[in-house]
């Protein structure tokens, strides 16, 4: 049986969909290292939730973990928002989503939310940090805490002057995004590791940017592990090295994401990265110098797209 929602240990971890649908590249401009005959050989399962066998264009979700530990309502990463300009992002700006009826449907107003874990800060994963009310841009869950890796929030501050590999395509994040909750006195910026409690755990896991970062649940014999953007897509589970265009430091990200991989194959954890489609996470196993897939997690797949 499939449903929205899953409980391991004491966590309910609940998907929370913003978007479902085509982000307009297709496999060999978004993960430009993996090779077309994987691609070919899985296509049994990589279509149609992960790649349009008609356009091949990469189908991506954008979705909110919500999970439910100790008492508390944790949101991991906030997706895109509402009417951001995005003039160098064109397929995530000026997005009208249901986003927050969709939160609602699982049980959580914005005011109930305790802690929100930004993963990264890139376009994708902040969004939801805030919400335009009339011409200002003001925290979304103004009661929770805002959990930020230091590295990326230096990194991303345009007050550094840093030239990231993605260019312009985070122009106007930082502003809209992170600075009203930082400056709202929400955020806490934390460096190494960050315990949330005695569920779940942040750890930094650079690579894809400076500061990504991964989520470890360990709840009586039951382990898990959101991993961002370590993964876009599960032909990386069987290419591990093939690390999608949006790395800052290629070589960092597959060593991360060997690493990481690594660990929930040893510990039998699901996989649950930002942005799958399908069933959203799988467990993996070892296989020869990468990973073959397990099973598939519980969640209902995505059916249809939604209209931008």
């Amino acid at each position: 049986m499939t449903a929205n929602h899953i409980t391991l240990g004491d966590v309910t971890i609940t998907r929370v969909r913003e978007y479902y649908g085509p982000v307009e590249m297709t496999p060999e401009t978004f993960f430009p290292e993996s090779s077309p005959r994987t691609w070919e050989e899985h296509s049994s399962w990589l279509e149609p939730h992960f790649v349009d066998p008609g356009t091949r264009i990469v189908n991506s979700a954008i979705q909110t973990w919500l999970l439910r530990s100790e008492g508390r309502n944790i949101l991991v990463d906030t997706g895109v928002g509402n009417h951001k300009e995005r003039p160098y992002s064109p397929v995530w700006s000026r997005l009208d989503t249901g986003f927050l009826a969709n939160l609602a449907e699982a049980g959580v107003r914005p005011e109930d939310v305790d802690l929100v874990v930004n993963t990264h800060l890139h376009v994708d994963h902040v969004g939801w940090n805030t919400y335009l009310d009339g011409r200002t841009w003001v925290p979304t869950f103004p009661n929770a805490t805002y959990l930020i890796s230091r590295a990326d929030f230096d990194f991303w501050n345009p007050a550094n002057e840093h030239r990231p590999l993605l260019g312009r395509g985070n122009q106007n994040v930082f502003e809209d995004s992170v600075a009203p909750v930082h400056e709202a006195g929400l955020t806490r910026l934390w460096e190494g590791s960050y315990t949330i409690d005695s569920n779940l755990r942040l750890d930094l896991a650079p690579g894809h940017t400076p500061g990504s970062s991964v989520v470890t649940l360990a709840s009586g014999t039951d382990r898990a592990v959101f991993v961002g953007d370590l993964l876009h897509s599960p032909v990386q589970f069987v290419e591990p090295d093939a690390n999608s265009c949006f790395c800052e430091d290629p070589a960092g990200a597959r060593a991360t994401r060997r690493k990481v991989l690594g660990w929930a194959a040893d510990h039998r954890a699901l996989v649950i990265p930002a942005h799958l489609g399908g069933q959203g996470a799988a467990e993996v196993a070892r296989e020869g110098s990468g990973f073959a897939i397990k099973g598939w997690a519980p969640f209902a797949p995505y059916a249809g797209e939604d209209a931008r």
